[in-house]
């Protein structure tokens, strides 16, 4: 499998230049598709997929595909996807000009759909698809061979299909054709009344490309009238389309078919300036049929303008471009072009040459038409030379296949397949007709005996319901009594809630409390005993200015006054120092007052971070961290609610403190003499908030554990050591502020907690 693989993506790549973005997008899909399956079915889909997107560019790499999709399906005997070859066979050869073979292959392939039809278990919607498309390929080729009767009536069996399974874009794709069909019989009322039909119908389905597809036939259908107005009208129709979509290749088709109604016009510098346009899009979408069609049309334009060498210049391009795609039917009109001219230019050899092997080419792909102008071609050449009778014989010849393609008995055919399908489409319209009839007496039967069953039921629900009310009222009584004992209990369980809430609050807060009382007896105490201190010393002092005073020494005893009055007022400072903290200490346990006020910031913070520190120190005697401070100078003073967002601050390095030192804790001995446990508080000034954070060096809160630490009660210390209460009521009391609080953590490397604190005309001092 490996091997086929590699083949196939060698061909693939080589065929890259004939594919545009999207194609190519498609053909990289099916091909990792055929590589990674292993059902049969699915490889056999992919192939057959593969060989339908290179049906135009490379017939050759198209076949390749199918013929792989054939005999692996043969193999496992999937019948759908034997048919899907065949068909893609038989679309590749023609567009090889292999006419014959493909008709061969897409008879095959109708054989095995009308076999898959008769079996049950059958997707019918996908064969029938397939078989219409199969009927449509058919009338291609034998449009392309000049055999009309047979082109319409393959038609009329695809548009007979698609009717039937309510396929728009395949019935408008069918007028289409038949609307080609009879342009090329030049009856050009026939192909504008199917050309509107199909243009109607891509209108309903909103499908752009295929609306400008409408107008160019459209188009065409005008200029082979002659009327160069309209049909210049719906090319630029479809010009406008294609420039809106950015089509590369219709905006080249369209410019092709514009410089062609130009130079029938006589126009041949804008019939010049179009085709060469046409032929610079084509280059670079790499079109290689396109460029060929476009060297044809540049040439018949300087054909016209009896230019015979630059004539010959752009067929002799227009056939090695032929060649080069082996496009056979190209071929043989690039030599009956190339014949003309040198019959033009007097090289008799040369044109005989050509329009001789445009005969034999045009013969072997079964085109009458180009046959037709292989032998006009030759009978000009024998009048040139004099060679009137072999030149009779010649037009004869060009006569007869002329008139074969409009004879009697085509005609009458043409006709008979018309007729064949109206007949076919009103007897299925009269039957389907009948079936409704049959289905609507049948529907009235049916209500006659379910309205008398209605009836029968309706009663004996009467008398259900009225019982069922009367339980149904006794038991809503009953139930009635149970919801209000129900709802008594529940406001009772209520009240219980709520009260259990505002405890645990409470209880929170005094938890927090209790860490504070702590640091504040520890930070109260150093004022105290510089109190103590120099009051003892004061008293010292007075003593020696008593006996200084006794023994006349004045100026000492001053000296020692102006001690004394120094140690008071070192005994104010701290008693003041005291006061402030005790102060501190009764604002922060008592409720909160909801009344903001101008805060430092700074200092709250420093404040806070103090206490904490001196609080587990006094509480564990081993405690032992670093803590840090970095405060903006530009923070100044904001209008909060102190004692509240204090709470946050304290709660917030509390368990900084916590992470850090449990951290050290966890490390071995070796490693947890190097480490020092580390806090750090700072803030900042932003243009429109103010941020604190706390951070520390601790393990880090787990990944999975991190969107829920502000829910209550939920806590990763253990059990016993925190209520789970901290960080959601400073979730809540940050939010009440309108700022926000968030947390950032890596795991073994610590935790940074972020409150953003609005800067706005009513907070700001």
């Amino acid at each position: 499998m490996k091997t086929k693989l590699l083949i196939i993506i060698t061909f693939c790549l080589a065929q890259q230049c004939f594919c545009q973005k999207k194609g190519q997008e498609r053909i990289d899909s099916l091909l990792t598709v055929l590589q990674k399956t292993n059902q049969d079915s699915s490889k056999v889909n992919s192939l057959n997929a593969l060989s339908y997107e290179f049906r135009s560019n490379d017939p050759d790499t198209a076949i390749y595909f199918a013929n792989k999709a054939l005999d692996l399906a043969t193999k496992t005997n999937y019948k759908i996807g034997i048919a899907n070859a065949y068909l893609s066979l038989g679309i590749a050869k023609m567009n090889l000009g292999k006419y014959q073979d493909a008709l061969n292959n897409n008879n095959d392939a109708l054989r095995i759909f009308d076999e898959l039809l008769n079996k049950e278990n059958i997707n019918k919607s996908e064969v029938l698809n397939l078989k219409a498309r199969a009927y449509a390929n058919n009338g291609n080729i034998y449009n392309n061979q000049g055999n009309y009767p047979e082109a319409l009536k393959s038609n009329s069996e695809a548009l007979k299909i698609r009717e039937e399974i309510g396929d728009k874009a395949g019935i408008a794709a069918c007028y289409n054709n038949m609307g080609n069909i009879y342009s090329a019989l030049d009856n050009y009322p026939e192909a504008l009344k199917n050309f509107f039909t199909a243009l109607k119908i891509k209108e309903e389905i909103g499908d752009k490309k295929s609306i400008a597809n409408s107008y160019n036939n459209l188009g065409n259908a005008y200029y082979s009238q002659h009327d160069y107005a309209q049909a210049l009208k719906y090319q630029l129709a479809a010009l406008k389309i294609r420039q809106e979509m950015d089509d590369k290749s219709g905006i080249a088709s369209s410019y092709n078919n514009i410089g062609v109604i130009y130079d029938d016009n006589g126009n041949y510098s804008d019939a010049l300036k179009y085709q060469l346009a046409s032929l610079k899009i084509k280059n670079e979408i790499g079109d290689a049929e396109g460029i060929a069609t476009t060297y044809d049309n540049i040439g018949l334009i300087h054909l016209h303008q009896q230019d015979y060498h630059k004539a010959l210049q752009y067929f002799l391009a227009y056939l090695k471009s032929s060649e080069e795609i082996e496009a056979k039917s190209s071929i043989a009109d690039a030599y009956n072009n190339i014949g003309s001219v040198y019959t033009k230019l007097g090289n008799i050899s040369d044109a005989s040459l050509y329009l001789n092997k445009g005969l034999l080419m045009a013969k072997e792909v079964g085109s009458v038409d180009f046959i037709k102008s292989a032998y006009e071609g030759m009978a000009r050449l024998d009048s040139v030379q004099g060679n009137f009778k072999q030149s009779l014989e010649h037009y004869k010849q060009y006569i007869i296949y002329r008139d074969s393609l409009f004879n009697e008995e085509n005609t009458k055919k043409l006709v008979q397949s018309q007729m064949q399908y109206e007949f076919d489409r009103k007897e299925s319209q009269g039957k389907a007709e009948q079936e409704k009839k049959d289905a609507e007496a049948k529907r009235t039967k049916n209500i006659q005996y379910l309205t008398i069953a209605a009836l029968g039921i309706i009663v004996l629900a009467v008398i259900v319901i009225a019982f069922i009310q009367y339980r149904h009222n006794k038991h809503k009584q009953k139930a009635n009594e149970v919801l209000r004992q129900q709802k008594e209990k529940l406001e009772s369980t209520l009240t219980e809630l709520k009260s259990t809430q505002d405890q645990l609050i409470h209880s929170a807060k005094m938890a927090s409390l209790g860490e504070l009382t702590a640091g504040i007896a520890h930070e109260i105490q150093n004022p105290l005993n510089f109190v103590n201190n120099f009051s003892e010393v004061s008293k010292e002092l007075l003593d020696e200015m008593k006996t200084e005073l006794d023994n006349g020494n004045g100026s000492d005893a001053k000296n020692i006054a102006d001690d004394v009055i120094q140690n008071l007022e070192k005994i104010n400072h701290h008693g003041k120092r005291a006061d402030a903290i005790v102060k501190g200490m009764l604002q922060h346990s008592r409720t909160s007052n909801g009344q903001r006020e101008a805060t430092d910031i700074n200092s709250l913070a420093d404040e806070y971070l103090r206490l904490s520190y001196h609080g587990l120190r006094a509480k564990d005697k081993s405690f032992n961290a670093g803590m840090h401070s970095d405060f903006d100078p530009a923070a100044g003073k904001i209008n909060i609610m102190a004692q509240d967002v204090g709470r946050v601050i304290l709660n917030l390095i509390n368990n900084a403190f916590y992470a850090a030192t449990e951290k050290k804790k966890s490390l071995s001995t070796e490693l947890s003499s190097g480490f020092m446990p580390a806090v750090t508080v700072s803030t900042k000034k932003t243009e429109d908030s103010i941020e604190i954070r706390v951070s520390d060096n601790g393990n880090g809160v787990p990944q999975k554990v991190i969107d829920k630490i502000f829910q209550p009660f939920f806590t990763t210390k253990p059990a016993g050591q925190g209520t789970g209460l901290g960080l959601s009521l400073s979730y809540d009391i940050i939010k009440a502020h309108g700022g926000e609080i968030k947390v950032e953590s890596k795991e073994g490397e610590g935790s940074v907690f972020l409150i953003t604190l609005p800067l706005n005309e009513n907070n700001i001092t």
